[in-house]
């Protein structure tokens, strides 16, 4: 009878060993990143309203990362995150804070709300978009399928600072561009607007930071693009208007004015490989007929020379498998109607 015993014993313990084997693991909670300055983390409630909806709406495996503990809010959440207040983009990218905060939390997805105070200190776009390039890279270097959902930043209007008004409107105007430009297929750029429809007078406390409204608002507008990047499909980023696109060589180029106003214009160029083999540089060229000048320009190397235009691609952005594409934008000024030009494409 012992001997019985100990047979079976052994037999529950294979086919419990078998069972626990052929049992599919927990798939890893998706790790988020709330990155930004004190809008994002002093106490940043909008991440508390944001983290609670997900949860009531059936998104439980997540994880919300960072180094910084919760601040508040009196509501039960996932409270981790990068939101440092009185930082600004261009700092973290100047002293390279970001790939420490990186390693030590391992983010999937990257909510970020920066340029506040780079706009307070009157910073050009051109510079604060430059730092967000840097942040990017250092995202992809720490997670190569990073999805990236960059804010256009609330309004802002401190009594003491009459122009920030004004200044975030220019960053939020550059910011789709940009992200078209710095987007790709497996680490996409989302651009979230958190700028339309809040209201500095209702929606914040001193003309910055949101109340209890605004922190409402801004968790209305992070959760469906976070819903769509925890999905694995990102919202378009922008939807201009293209001029015709005209091959020269193995490459061409299209040009897209994105936004315009009285004296300037924002613009981009796509570049699209038409050949049949992969190429690893290229050059675009146009010339003005208007007046217009390119003021600020970024994913690529630009050289003007009056209204003759010359851009080359940057370090990154060069190689290009036979039909895929890249976008450079820019910022310009302009005297007169404004026509867009018809570039050309070499490689």
């Amino acid at each position: 009878m012992r001997a019985i015993g100990a047979v079976l014993a052994g037999m529950v313990t294979v086919i419990a060993a078998v069972l626990f084997a052929t049992t599919p693991a927990e798939a890893a909670a998706v790790r988020i990143m709330p990155l930004g300055d004190s809008i994002t983390g002093s106490p940043g409630c909008w991440r508390a309203m944001l983290w609670n909806r997900l949860q009531s709406t059936g998104h439980t495996n997540i994880d919300f990362v960072g180094t910084l503990p919760p601040q508040g809010c009196g509501v039960a959440h996932d409270g981790d995150n990068e939101g440092h207040g009185g930082y600004l983009a261009t700092n973290i990218a100047n002293q390279n804070m970001l790939p420490g905060w990186l390693a030590a939390t391992r983010p999937d997805v990257v909510l970020m709300h920066l340029g506040t105070n780079d706009v307070w200190s009157n910073i050009a776009p051109a510079t604060i978009l430059g730092a967000f390039t840097t942040l990017v890279n250092q995202m992809r270097a720490s997670n190569p399928n990073m999805r990236i959902l960059v804010a256009e930043i609330i309004p802002m209007n401190p009594a003491t600072c009459p122009d920030c008004g004004r200044r975030t409107v220019a960053l939020n105007d550059a910011i789709p561009a940009w992200a078209a430009a710095t987007s790709t297929g497996q680490s996409p750029i989302t651009v979230v607007d958190q700028w339309t429809g809040f209201n500095t007078a209702t929606d914040t406390y001193d003309g910055v930071h949101p109340n209890a409204a605004g922190d409402q608002k801004m968790s209305d507008k992070w959760y469906p693009a976070l819903v769509e990047a925890l999905a694995g499909t990102p919202t378009p980023t922008v939807t201009p208007t293209v001029t015709p696109t005209v091959p020269a060589g193995d490459c061409a180029a299209a040009y897209k004015t994105t936004g315009q106003w009285q004296g300037g214009f924002q613009g981009e160029v796509t570049v699209t490989n038409t050949g049949a083999a992969p190429m690893s540089g290229w050059t675009v060229s146009w010339t003005y007929a208007d007046g217009q000048r390119v003021t600020q320009l970024w994913g690529g190397t630009l050289s003007a020379n009056g209204s003759s235009v010359t851009v080359r691609n940057a370090a990154w952005n060069g190689s290009l498998a036979p039909g895929a594409s890249t976008t450079f934008g820019f910022l310009g000024s302009s005297t007169g109607a404004g026509t867009a030009p018809t570039p050309t494409c070499a490689i």
